[in-house]
């Protein structure tokens, strides 16, 4: 299984990454995240907290990135609300807990799975 080697750490019990320490750690990467063992998504993290998510459909998403206390903000430009998560670092990556709340979503950066991320133009009709 891809994602075996995650293991469970509990956030509350590490620093959230603030936001200079969250791009200093993303920027120029494109990192896979996974949920209970399978591959979740996929972002890309570019210059000038810009980002591009996919839920490996090929349909990709642009969007930013801010720090808003302790989380980490996105905004893409199909959802204008902010997906706000707590990212914290363990020695497998990343963890991500959305909204800080220890009883919902909850991601880990997967190993290096060798893939790259994939992106579709837009759709084209008849």
């Amino acid at each position: 299984m891809i994602l075996a080697s995650f293991c469970a750490h509990s956030v509350a019990a590490q620093s959230p990454l603030s936001g200079s320490e969250f791009d200093k750690y993303t920027q120029g990467k494109t990192l896979f995240y996974g949920l209970e063992g399978q591959v979740y998504g996929v972002e890309r993290y570019l210059p000038n907290r810009r980002v591009i998510w996919s839920f490996l459909d090929g349909n990709c998403k642009e969007g930013i990135w801010y720090q808003r206390d302790d989380q980490i903000c996105f905004v893409y430009e199909d959802r204008l609300d902010p997906q706000c998560w707590v990212f914290t670092q363990s020695g497998g990556g990343l963890i991500a807990q959305f909204e800080g709340n220890s009883q919902a979503t909850e991601l880990y950066e997967a190993e290096d799975l060798g893939e790259d991320m994939v992106c579709y133009g837009p759709d084209v009709g008849v």
